[in-house]
């Protein structure tokens, strides 16, 4: 069983009319990777324009001063449009401004600044009773964002099982050639095999695992550990919103969702500067230029292939993408039974979007600094500092559901790990 963070508390429905002029809280000055993975030399060369990102979380308050012009409403399709632009927690938000927000009024400066966003509200704990059977399902909203020409799907939320239309909508949206990013989640200080376990979506073939560091470069103790980690992204001490009227940030947030947020930045970045590459192209560059200590054929269990460094891609002009069809995670992304998909191509009739993942090319190990956080580095499994715990979403299945799933009925919920 795999297992994502832990539950988000429940909390009432907001104002999404309500738009802060300021904050009290300045969130850029607290948002401290910026400096370290030299966010404005990158933004010279890309600020992620042109690429747009679905967010499937609890919904996009675009009235935020961040966010003014940055989140594409019209774009969400009617079938799943309710309720994605009202937020019912303040998480979606979050997500939304790491990615894309402008900073203005001292809001959250999003790593990719050009970059759109397209919101999907899912149901998920917290979500008021009355508001459950409109708001679409998680496998229901990744199909909608796949038919739609947004290249990454940000999916900050979890479930301890596997889904098995959830898993078909993900085959689904990789198919369709969209690059899917979701957050491990956060129960990495439970005891014994629990620590180890991942979320779904992010144990899916297909979807890139991300864990979460700090700014001394460790891996904190929440964040789940396992061998469905690819990368790790700065994920502690981030401001994010923790009222429902969005007047304020809280500062001190942390999360694997926050790290998922930063890292579908920067695939933006990186796939606007390279705009005829495929999703398979842009995850190799993502892994290729991972920082890491260790043999890249052997990602480690808590780190993956390392932390990310945009900014490797991005100053390098000869960079080689390598082939645009090849899973570059080919060796993991098969489920036990199944034959293992090394290519995936769009079908004949699609011309939006080429495929998704890629095939690993034999670039040496990124160990050079380019300052980014933990860039060059192993991250270190250390004792997290304090703050508040802003926990991947949970996926409201609830106590019925997880009867159902010992009972082996709707859900499965077994995968076998990587090989080692």
């Amino acid at each position: 069983m795999r297992a994502a963070g832990a539950v988000v508390g429940a909390l009432a429905a907001v104002s999404v009319g309500f738009a802060p002029g300021a904050v009290a809280l300045d969130a850029r000055s607290e948002q401290w990777y910026l400096g370290p993975m030299q966010a404005e030399k990158m933004w010279k060369v890309s600020t992620g324009e042109g690429v747009k990102v679905a967010v499937i979380d609890s919904g996009v308050n675009p009235d935020t001063a961040s966010l003014k012009g940055q989140v594409l409403t019209d774009e969400v399709p009617k079938k799943v449009a309710y309720g994605a632009t009202r937020d019912y927690t303040g998480h979606g938000t979050t997500m939304a401004e790491l990615i894309a927000g402008t900073g203005t009024g001292g809001g959250l400066q999003g790593l990719a600044p050009g970059a759109k966003i397209v919101p999907y509200r899912i149901e998920a704990q917290g979500l008021p009773e009355a508001e459950k059977a409109k708001t679409p399902g998680a496998a229901e909203a990744i199909r909608a964002a796949a038919d739609t020409d947004a290249k990454i799907i940000s999916m900050s939320f979890g479930s301890p099982y596997a889904d098995p239309e959830e898993e078909a909508a993900i085959k689904y949206a990789a198919s369709k050639g969209k690059l899917l990013i979701a957050a491990v989640g956060n129960d990495g200080e439970k005891d014994g095999p629990e620590g180890e376990i991942i979320g779904y979506p992010a144990a899916f073939p297909y979807v890139l695992g991300v864990s979460a560091m700090d700014a001394a470069n460790n891996i904190p103790k929440f964040a789940s550990s396992g061998y469905y980690v690819d990368l790790v992204a700065p994920g502690q001490d981030i401001p994010g919103y923790c009222k429902p009227d969005f007047s304020d940030y809280c500062p001190g947030r942390r999360g694997t969702s926050h790290a998922t947020a930063i890292a579908s930045a920067a695939a933006a970045l990186i796939w606007s500067a390279h705009p005829d590459w495929t999703a398979n192209q842009v995850t190799r560059a993502l892994i290729d230029t991972a920082g890491r200590k260790w043999p890249k054929d052997d990602p480690a269990k808590d780190a993956g292939y390392g932390t990310i460094r945009p900014r490797s891609v991005l100053a390098d002009p000869d960079y080689d993408p390598g082939p645009a069809y090849s899973d570059p995670l080919a060796k993991w992304n098969k489920v036990d039974g199944e034959k293992l998909v090394t290519e995936i191509r769009p079908s004949s009739s699609d011309s939006s979007e080429s495929p998704s993942a890629s095939a690993s090319s034999q670039a040496s190990d990124n160990t050079s600094g380019d300052g980014t956080a933990a860039a060059g580095s192993e991250p270190q499994a250390s004792v997290d500092s304090s703050g508040d715990d802003d926990n991947t979403l949970w996926i409201a299945l609830g106590a019925a559901a997880a009867v159902i799933v010992l009972g082996g009925g709707a859900f499965a919920v077994l995968r076998a790990r990587r090989a080692r």
